[in-house]
């Protein structure tokens, strides 16, 4: 078993280009797996942490509502943004610059096979790293992610997260609203939902935060919620 995570931190970086990266390892993994259980062996499997920013984007998930997207092509363009339909969970969202997109690709044999708990163990990674702000994050019942003043008529997202996982190894994850752009959610429906906006950690810190600090405190939960062992750079 391994609890070790190799961090990497790729910037800014184009979506299709991650995603492919993305799949990459999570097929590296998975086809160690496969060889253990065909050829009797015990080889460790590896585990990633990739921090990134995506320019201008818009991605549906598989089982997402095309409708959700308010933008014909032509519009896309003159937003300077692109548009995905990718296998991860969840409806539409946007990445973008002054966002932080975490994407955990996790052998979860190596740490606890319950995908229920992964995701709600991911939302408390984000609520503990909002409340060091003063930032009361919270789950709002059917919704996946973390939410502001839930049950209220001021409730608002800050951080979505859609996954997929093949054999236990789990691809995407979240992205959390530091300082993003806000009105380029005017473009969808956030996440198929109707009625509820967006928030960001800027908006209600009316103040600017680095990015860097709060990866830093993203971390920090993660390792313990996770029982990491390392993070590896």
């Amino acid at each position: 078993m391994n609890k070790n995570i190799l961090l990497k931190n790729l910037g800014s970086k184009d979506y299709q280009e991650t995603w492919d990266y993305q799949t990459e390892l999570l097929q590296e993994i998975v086809d160690v797996k496969i060889d253990n259980r065909r050829n009797d062996k015990n080889q460790l499997t590896k585990n990633y942490f990739l921090f990134v920013e995506h320019p201008h984007v818009y991605t549906l998930g598989k089982s997402g509502d095309f409708s959700n997207l308010l933008l014909n092509e032509k519009q896309l363009k003159e937003k300077g943004a692109t548009f995905y339909k990718i296998n991860r969970g969840g409806d539409i969202t946007y990445h973008g610059p002054g966002q932080i997109v975490g994407y955990p690709i996790l052998d979860l044999e190596n740490f606890f096979t319950d995908i229920h708990k992964y995701l709600r163990f991911l939302e408390d990674v984000i609520i503990l790293t909002l409340a060091e702000y003063g930032i009361k994050g919270e789950r709002s019942d059917g919704e996946t992610g973390v939410w502001i003043d839930v049950g209220t008529p001021f409730a608002r997202k800050i951080c979505a997260m859609g996954i997929r996982s093949s054999r236990w190894v789990t691809m995407h994850g979240f992205a959390l609203n530091v300082s993003p752009n806000l009105g380029y959610f005017d473009n969808i429906i956030p996440c198929g939902i109707r009625g509820k906006a967006v928030a960001s950690m800027e908006v209600e810190l009316g103040r600017k935060v680095p990015l860097e600090e709060v990866q830093e405190k993203i971390l920090k939960h993660f390792k313990v919620l996770f029982e990491v062992d390392e993070f590896l750079i």
